[in-house]
């Protein structure tokens, strides 16, 4: 994996052409790179990420930033009460609970 100002690559390597290709992950927006060693890989995935910078900052546009992680989440103060109960009762921090429980709900229920 790479990375370069928070933006994250993965590289896969083509035989048939004989080249490393990559791709920037967690973004809306496609971004790609390619090199025939490992060193010009990495310096074209640096070079992709600033070019795409330098373009949305061209066109005026914010660009699209990898997902952080964290997310807001607004409950009731007797559902709050509830899930922290439930968390104490595995062990566990409401926040470890809660991530749980989202991972579970994705891969099950795409």
């Amino acid at each position: 994996m790479l990375e370069h100002r928070g933006y994250r690559g993965v590289v896969i390597f083509d035989d048939e052409a004989g080249l490393l290709h990559g791709e920037v992950v967690d973004t809306r927006d496609v971004i790609t790179f390619q090199g025939s060693s490992v060193s010009e890989v990495q310096q074209a995935f640096r070079d992709s990420v600033d070019e795409y910078l330098a373009i949305c900052s061209e066109r005026g546009r914010e660009p699209d930033r990898p997902y952080s992680g964290r997310i807001a989440l607004r409950l009731p103060p007797r559902v709050h009460r509830a899930a922290a109960a439930a968390a104490r009762t595995e062990r566990k921090s409401l926040n470890a609970w809660l991530s749980e429980l989202v991972v579970t709900a994705v891969r099950t229920d795409p």
